[in-house]
């Protein structure tokens, strides 16, 4: 995560907020009240329906309001400068334990790019989706032993743990780090799986698919 959290009052204005966003090359800001509390969090996509980027830029895309209520809502959010008025409320939030794999699940189906990460009620830093790519570019290889039969064996083990493929009709020879596959799978899926799975092995210099499906 990002420990130091740059943040607005609700009372900001949205300039403000755009600003800071452009200034930071982030996506997304907490909201905190004068209390230090998390009230909200305004995002690019929060500004992305205001009056300044045109009037077709108002209502969500293939929707139209339904109530004068959904209406109102809709002109303070697009018009008002105050971040109050435009931020989300009550926002998606995690606690410092939470795994890297429940946070890359929740921003996949809430459809958001970044969590504020709590201490109790206190703020102590954000997961943006950028967070989530440097894991993924500094996470070290797997700890694999060397040698063909190593290699074998591991390929077997995430193809039946990890991907779910049990490969009983699947021949797999392992010959100074090239690793062949033949024989037949059920599906164009099992047959990506078997792919995927033995390229992340440490050690396989190469992988030969002559697998048909059938």
């Amino acid at each position: 995560m990002t420990a130091d959290v740059v943040s607005v009052s609700p009372n900001h204005s949205v300039r403000h907020a755009a600003q800071l966003m452009l200034d930071h090359r982030i996506s997304g800001l907490p909201v905190l009240d004068d209390n230090g509390r998390v009230v909200g969090i305004v995002t690019e996509g929060d500004l992305m329906r205001r009056s300044e980027l045109g009037v077709q830029a108002l209502a969500p895309i293939g929707r139209q309001f339904t109530t004068s209520e959904d209406s109102a809502r809709a002109y303070v959010k697009s018009h008002s400068w105050k971040v109050a008025d435009v931020m989300t409320a009550d926002p998606v939030v995690v606690d410092e334990g939470t795994s890297l794999t429940q946070i890359a699940d929740l921003m996949t189906e809430r459809g958001i790019k970044c969590v504020p990460v709590m201490r109790g009620t206190h703020l102590i830093g954000i997961v943006s989706r950028a967070d989530l790519l440097r894991v993924l570019v500094k996470a070290k290889t797997d700890d694999t032993a060397s040698g063909d039969n190593a290699i074998r064996r591991s390929i077997l083990t995430r193809l039946r743990d990890d991907a779910g493929v049990e490969g009983n009709s699947l021949i797999l020879t392992v010959s100074d780090g090239l690793v062949h596959f033949s024989g037949v799978v059920s599906s164009q899926s099992e047959r990506d799986a078997a792919r995927v799975v033995a390229e992340g092995v440490r050690g396989v210099k190469g992988v030969f698919d002559h697998l048909s499906v059938g």
